[in-house]
């Protein structure tokens, strides 16, 4: 079990993994989640701290202590991503982060699409050096993927759960999908709702999906790729038709992938017409036997006296 949780893994993917991450902490910042920085407009009534919250406990969010995480997780984040100071940097962004989440999900709603990225911020800081393209292998960095990966097939199995303990049987035979397309269906959406009965179909079908996602973990190489294709497809589906984005989950999903064959610095170089850097060779000790003989230890072609 030791040896499948710190399975060694080319520094170069920690590396990718590291930089992917830490911009996406930026990204969300400006993109996916700016709207945290409008909870401080509420009353401060309307704050319902996390049970994690009131354990620490955390202070209500003010207008000055959301400006001050948001701008120096965001500077922090993007020093982060250069994989420098990575023990300093990594646990910085990862409290500021933790904060954050805080603060979005303590007004009445809760994502669980941010469980296994928020795993992946508190994980990396262990993972050690890495460089972009390094071959050399790691445990410790095996251990913060392997982690990361437990967490995303958690984030499904979970949910499948949760549809058992609180809707049963009636979550897949109801009008989940239905009331979901109401709300936030596109074309696309509206026309699947139109095929019969194929909603329910696709309940159950998103019920086995998540119950047997663990499944992962013991197939082969080739097959546990396609899988980690088909949860994709499935996110990829999700957005199309209902709009739904779990592309913090999607990002510590990468977490299955050979990363470290993603070199985007090498990629521009050869599109400017710019040779990539050559990678560090040891020198090769000549062998013996190609050693020029010097003229002291040639052998004497003459014959020996007394022949």
């Amino acid at each position: 079990m030791t040896a499948w949780l710190t399975e060694a893994v080319p520094r170069g993917r920690i590396a990718a993994f590291r930089t992917l991450v830490y911009l996406f902490v930026a990204a969300d910042l400006v993109v996916f989640t700016p709207w945290v920085r409008t909870r401080v407009d509420v009353p401060g009534d309307l704050y319902q701290p996390l049970l994690v919250g009131r354990l620490l406990p955390l202070p209500t969010p003010t207008p000055a202590l959301v400006g001050v995480v948001f701008w120096a997780l965001l500077v922090t984040a993007l020093l982060a991503a250069t994989g420098r100071a990575h023990r300093l940097l990594g646990w910085t962004v990862f409290a500021l982060y933790f904060e954050w989440m805080i603060v979005a999900m303590s007004y009445g709603k809760v994502d669980h699409d941010r469980f296994a990225f928020l795993v992946a911020l508190a994980v990396l800081p262990t993972a050690g050096r890495a460089r972009h393209g390094d071959p050399t292998r790691t445990e410790a960095g095996g251990w913060a993927l392997r982690v990361t990966q437990i967490s995303v097939i958690c984030t499904y199995f979970l949910a499948a759960w949760a549809k058992f303990r609180f809707g049963g049987l009636d979550w897949a035979n109801g009008s989940v999908l239905a009331r979901a397309i109401i709300r936030r269906g596109t074309d696309l959406a509206d026309l699947i709702a139109q095929v019969p009965h194929l909603l329910i179909v696709a309940q159950f079908g998103i019920l086995a999906f998540e119950l047997l996602s663990p499944v992962v973990f013991v197939l082969p190489s080739r097959w546990r790729t396609m899988t980690v294709g088909f949860f994709y497809s499935f996110h990829l589906v999700t957005v199309a038709t209902i709009t739904i984005s779990f592309a913090p989950h999607l990002v510590a999903m990468t977490s299955f992938l050979a990363l470290e064959k993603v070199r985007p610095v090498v990629f521009v170089r050869r599109l400017l017409g710019r040779p990539p850097p050559a990678a560090p060779t040891s020198p090769v000790p000549a062998s013996p036997a190609a050693a020029p003989v010097s003229a002291a230890a040639a052998p004497d072609p003459s014959p020996t006296a007394g022949a």
